[in-house]
Parts: C-alpha cells; sequence; structure tokens
C-alpha cells in the first residue's frame, strides 16, 4: 500500500470532495484556542458550497460545542451541523427511555466536566453521584487535569463491582487542556473495563458516530466525503471502517511525533490516510 499524499492545505483538496467531517480539538483548535488560521479556513470551505459537519468526540450536546466554537471567533454559519458523541448517545438513550416504559427513572452516575449536565437535560433519568447505587454510568468527559486516575477507581469500583453498565461518550484517551495534556474519559472507560465493568463506546471510531453523519449526507456519495482529524485511533481508523477519505493533520495529538511514529500508529490501528496535512489551512 502507498503511503499518504502530502498536501499543503485545504485548497489542495476542496475540488475533490463535496462534504467534510472535520474534527475539533487538534484540528480547529487545541485547549487554549483557535488555531491560527482555522476560522477563516472554515468559513472559505463553506463558501465554496462545502457540506461541512464538524463531529467531535464531545460528551457535551451539539448546541454546548456550537456555543462554546462561535465564542471562540468562529462563525456558525461555516458548519451544517455540529455532531458530537454526546448528541448521538443522548438520542440513544431518549429511544431507549421510550422503548423501556419501565414508569421508575433510572439512576445515572454522571461523570462529566465543569458541571455540564446537558448530557442528561431532558431525559428521564435521575442523576446520583454514587458508584454503589447507580442503574448505569455515563462517561461523558474526564477531568483529568484535576484529579489523579485513582479518583475514578475509587468513584467507579462499587459500580463495576456490582456489574453496572458504563456508556462512554467521548472514547478519547488523550485530552487538549490549558496547560497541556491529560488522561480523556477514554481512559477512564478503559480503566472500567480492568475494573470488570463493561462498556458501550460511542463516538469515533465507532459505527453510531458515522452513521448519524452520513444519514444527513445521504445524497452525497460515500467518495466524495472526507475525514479530516488529529487521531489515527479515532480520526483515520473511524474514516477507513466508515469507507470515507481521510486527512491527517499533525497539529493536535500528534504535534511532536515523527513519521516513523505515525507509520507504527499507522500499522497499529490498520489505518492510513489518504492525506496528510501540516495544519487545517487554505
Amino acid at each position: 500500500m502507498s503511503g499518504p499524499l502530502t498536501v499543503s492545505g485545504m485548497g489542495d483538496l476542496a475540488d475533490r470532495f463535496d462534504a467534510f467531517l472535520i474534527d475539533q480539538f487538534g484540528v480547529l483548535r487545541d485547549g487554549r484556542g483557535p488555531y491560527p488560521g482555522a476560522a477563516e479556513t472554515l468559513s472559505r470551505l463553506k463558501q465554496a458550497g462545502k457540506r461541512i459537519i464538524i463531529l467531535s468526540n464531545s460528551g457535551k450536546r451539539s448546541a454546548e460545542n456550537d456555543r462554546r466554537l462561535a465564542a471562540l471567533g468562529f462563525d456558525p454559519r461555516s458548519w451544517d451541523w455540529f455532531l458530537t458523541s454526546g448528541e448521538v448517545a443522548w438520542r440513544i438513550l431518549g429511544t431507549e427511555s421510550v422503548k423501556a416504559k419501565i414508569g421508575v427513572p433510572r439512576k445515572c452516575l454522571l461523570i462529566s466536566r465543569d458541571g455540564d449536565t446537558s448530557p442528561l437535560d431532558g431525559l428521564d433519568l435521575v442523576r446520583t453521584e454514587r458508584g454503589e447505587d447507580a442503574d448505569f454510568i455515563l462517561l461523558a468527559a474526564s477531568e483529568g487535569d484535576v484529579y489523579p486516575l485513582s479518583h475514578y477507581d475509587a468513584l467507579l469500583a462499587p459500580a463495576a463491582k456490582r456489574g453496572i453498565a458504563c456508556l462512554c461518550t467521548n472514547p478519547d484517551k488523550i485530552m487538549l487542556t490549558r496547560t497541556g495534556t491529560a488522561y480523556g474519559a477514554g481512559r477512564i472507560a478503559e480503566l472500567y473495563e480492568e475494573l470488570g465493568g463493561t462498556v458501550r463506546w460511542i463516538g469515533k471510531p465507532f459505527t453510531d458516530m458515522y452513521r448519524t453523519a452520513l444519514d444527513f449526507l445521504d445524497d452525497i456519495a460515500l467518495d466524495r466525503i472526507c475525514c479530516i482529524g488529529d487521531s489515527i485511533e479515532h480520526d483515520i481508523a473511524g474514516a477507513v471502517g466508515a469507507g470515507l477519505k481521510s486527512v491527517l493533520v499533525t497539529t493536535g495529538i500528534l504535534e511532536t511525533a515523527g513519521d516513523d511514529e505515525r507509520h507504527a500508529l499507522f500499522v497499529e490501528h490498520g489505518a492510513t490516510p489518504d492525506f496528510i496535512m501540516p495544519k487545517f489551512i487554505w
């Protein structure tokens, strides 16, 4: 198999595709703010008539991310939909609640960030703070820059012992923060599995996320849709699994990685991007 083609920016790719699924963290922004030129490039791509979904492993719902990105200076008219794993999970939970019709709301141990309750808002669920009495766990975000992993070990061990299922809506194992990288919600989900618990994963690279996005783009052929991301494990592997073309940007979590390290990750995850781009610029 030949390696990925290096391109200088989105201007080299715009005519090849009709729609783009673009990652948020590591492509458009990091934990401190937008990458230089990213907002302008996104607007220019939309002005070229492209359909754009921002596809993010964020446990927050879509509207929360819409507002946050606009507050950072991105024009909300430059994307058609901000689809998060949290939004996909919220829809799944809502459908399951209607089908169950059990009468008594289930107790959910919500693990989120910054006091965010949007993953549960509007659902027939009751929040609990304890693993001992939870009916299931909704793992939406990590505060790995605040707490050591042992904090989550203590919180989750009682639930794992009881065989309580966990829904992880943010599979990223590394997250970008204002001070650098920290362990993400995906690492907490791995910990839960190590404790003997079971995890259902929602987000990139898993099927539910791409099925929802492609339903929205059902009038566009798969070979005219391209995914852009900074994670081989999530963005590139997800694109390969969905039968889509992909671009790896060398910002984000692989910013300091060399060619050999990236190639090793291509092999490890069975996913090689079609293109490599230094950053999300035109």
